[in-house]
């Protein structure tokens, strides 16, 4: 593909990003609702590990760790489809989307990747600030997100948090597809938001799974999302291990574009814009 074929989606990202910047309000209410909740989620934490002396797949300081990534990169989840796409296709003004001299697809992903980006960036790094830095300041010093235990550690999370990116906006695009079947969309909505959430360990890491559970869930590609990339930045999973995970990350988005594509060109043979 030449610099030409990617300036258009570039500048769409670009747009896109700077526009959602502009809801700061929104992201200081969200913060703190999410600070809340980490908060909520480390306190059961921390009496599930006192309520035993058995030895854990993982550390309490790596879970707080854990804890606070998952809240700081809510946003990059893909949990929910576009709400400005479900809007199109109900008015039927997805027409307008074929029209655009570009590829619907990436048109719809580079939609979703600064739409993953912008909301994150105006939380996560207010949010670990105030993770890190202001919870000593009030004796909580045990429940502070720490850096990572190398620098190693920290290239290899941020590979794998770009790689995260990649892998959410294929299945955020994806669940924008099918939006060209069901409209209205709150159906998959609410069986994405299940999956992600539970399968990729933002509720419970998944070395907290059954046994049995585990080589399962780590299969799919939600562990991805979460789990890797998360136990990558606390040194769980070590550095040098980073490139199965980068692999699983990269295979996945490969398969979900690809399938993405196909219910694509599949949907549209067939379409029927809403109003005519």
């Amino acid at each position: 593909m030449t610099l030409g074929a990617v300036r258009p989606y570039v500048a769409i990202v670009s747009a896109r990003f700077r526009m959602l910047l502009q809801y700061r309000a929104a992201a200081i209410a969200g913060l703190w609702t999410q600070i809340v909740f980490g908060l909520v989620i480390l306190g059961i934490f921390e009496a599930f590990f006192r309520s035993t002396t058995r030895a854990h797949p993982m550390t309490f300081a790596q879970i707080v760790s854990y804890v606070w990534l998952g809240q700081a990169l809510l946003g990059m989840l893909p949990w929910n489809a576009d709400a400005e796409v479900r809007a199109m296709v109900r008015s039927g003004a997805v027409a307008y989307e074929l029209c655009r001299p570009v590829d619907l697809y990436g048109l719809w992903y580079a939609r979703a990747l600064a739409w993953r980006t912008a909301p994150t960036v105006l939380r996560a790094v207010p949010m670990c600030a105030i993770a890190s830095i202001g919870l000593p300041l009030i004796g909580l010093d045990e429940w502070r997100l720490v850096a990572p235990p190398s620098v190693a550690s920290a290239v290899a999370f941020a590979s794998t948090l770009a790689c995260t990116l990649l892998l959410g906006c294929a299945l955020t695009t994806l669940i924008n597809i099918t939006l060209l079947w069901t409209i209205s969309g709150e159906g998959i909505v609410i069986l994405t938001t299940t999956l992600v959430t539970f399968l990729s360990g933002m509720i419970v890491p998944v070395p907290l799974f059954p046994d049995w559970a585990k080589p399962i869930v780590q299969a799919l590609p939600f562990a991805g999302l979460v789990d890797f990339p998360f136990r990558v930045y606390t040194g769980h999973i070590p550095p040098q291990a980073t490139v199965w995970v980068v692999q699983h990350q990269l295979l996945w988005t490969a398969a979900l574009v690809i399938l993405g594509r196909w219910l694509l060109s599949r949907g549209l043979r067939r379409i029927v814009v809403q109003g005519g």
